[in-house]
């Protein structure tokens, strides 16, 4: 069903960011950052329903809460209001006035990262794997000792300083999982890095995520996963049927296969007809933290009598709900996780849930993309 907005102009008005180059820098600081919105209201979300994101304070919502305020009749007034959208979109890119607390992180002249002034600091100590640049010529950066010039060797370095930061506290959660590290996607990989340590360099990072959706009597029903309540990232909250990171050296879709299985007991011959319909991208600043992420992103239609089974204790339990219900999900609460949103507004573009008569179609379709898609 299509939705069709009467706001005013001015509610969707860009708001041009600039890209706070390093002074006299002659490496490109930042890629630029679009943010097509900026507009004071917050998505419908009733005030008894938490949706925290640490482990500490794990949400308290349950399925007959999200069935509930998934109705229309719920809030009917919302119908054809994109501003939720719009918040889950801006929610995923925070920060870009912060950009000139960074410093590029440098490898064969390629800006691979982005590192807070703070955080380098220390680096300092670590002075046969990390070099600080001062130079005022070019604004400062940070970059790896002449003597690492292969990939391996450059890989084990940094590895033994982040033991060193985790065991300080500085890069908690650690996964044991390594992600390339590159210029953009299919470049050649400088070396691998720690997985809950790419955010604290700025590494683009990589993921797949799929929606898993079934047709039945003429209606489109999206399979929703909630997180276990022990995940030690956004625990207990709302997710796609299955996605995950893109670690070093494997295919997209060798590893969404992957996932598949681990994540909803989808079998290999069923996985392999998921078809790849984009990406998406987000640039979000918090603290020392610069995530630059692009999800690539799957459509599988499901047969009817598929259920969802997890295998790796991820996902606490699964529903199937109707698309257009889950669209009123995204915009009145913070249940989803947040980079899911971005997939799932995606998903109702692509099917027809969001027509170009909806006000501020192009805008949001736009904000999809908002960090670097390369």
């Amino acid at each position: 069903m299509a939705c069709c907005c009467k706001l005013p102009i001015s509610y969707f008005r860009a708001a041009a960011k600039s890209r706070y180059p390093f002074p006299n820098c002659s490496i490109s600081a930042f890629p630029p950052i679009y943010s097509p919105f900026n507009h004071p209201m917050k998505p419908f979300n009733p005030s008894s329903l938490s949706a925290s994101t640490t482990a500490a304070a794990p949400p308290t919502f349950s399925w007959d809460d999200v069935v509930r305020v998934s109705l229309p009749e719920y809030n009917p007034l919302d119908a054809s209001d994109l501003r939720g959208f719009f918040d889950k979109i801006e929610a995923c890119n925070r920060g870009a006035e912060l950009q000139y607390e960074f410093l590029p992180f440098v490898i064969e002249d390629q800006v691979v990262g982005y590192i807070h002034k703070s955080f380098a600091e220390n680096l300092r100590k670590f002075e046969d794997v990390f070099i600080l640049s001062e130079d005022k010529s070019d604004g400062g950066n940070v970059r790896l000792h002449r003597s690492l010039q292969l990939a391996d060797d450059r890989t084990r370095a940094v590895e033994e300083v982040i033991k060193c930061l985790a065991e300080n506290k500085l890069i908690p959660g650690i996964r044991n999982e390594l992600y390339p590290v590159t210029s953009s996607y299919g470049a050649p990989v400088f070396f691998s890095i720690e997985r809950a340590a790419a955010p604290y360099f700025g590494i683009k990072a990589y993921g797949v995520h799929m929606n898993g959706y079934v047709e039945k009597d003429g209606q489109k029903f999206l399979w929703v996963g909630k997180r276990s309540p022990v995940k030690p990232t956004f625990p207990g909250m709302l997710d796609h049927l299955v996605a995950g990171g893109l670690p070093h050296e494997i295919a997209c879709g060798e590893n969404l296969i992957k996932e598949c299985e681990e994540e909803a007991g989808i079998s290999r011959s069923l996985a392999s007809r998921a078809i790849p319909v984009g990406a998406v991208s987000y640039s979000d600043i918090d603290g020392h933290r610069f995530k630059r992420d692009v999800l690539f992103t799957y459509d599988l239609k499901l047969p009817e009598s598929f259920v969802p089974n997890n295998q790796d204790g991820e996902v606490e339990s699964f529903k199937l709900i109707p698309v257009k219900q889950v669209s009123n999900i995204i915009k009145r609460t913070q249940f989803f996780k947040s980079n899911c949103s971005i997939v799932i507004i995606d998903f109702l573009f692509r099917h027809g849930y969001i027509t170009p008569e909806c006000f501020g179609y192009l805008d949001l379709l736009r904000s999809l993309k908002s960090g670097d898609c390369s």
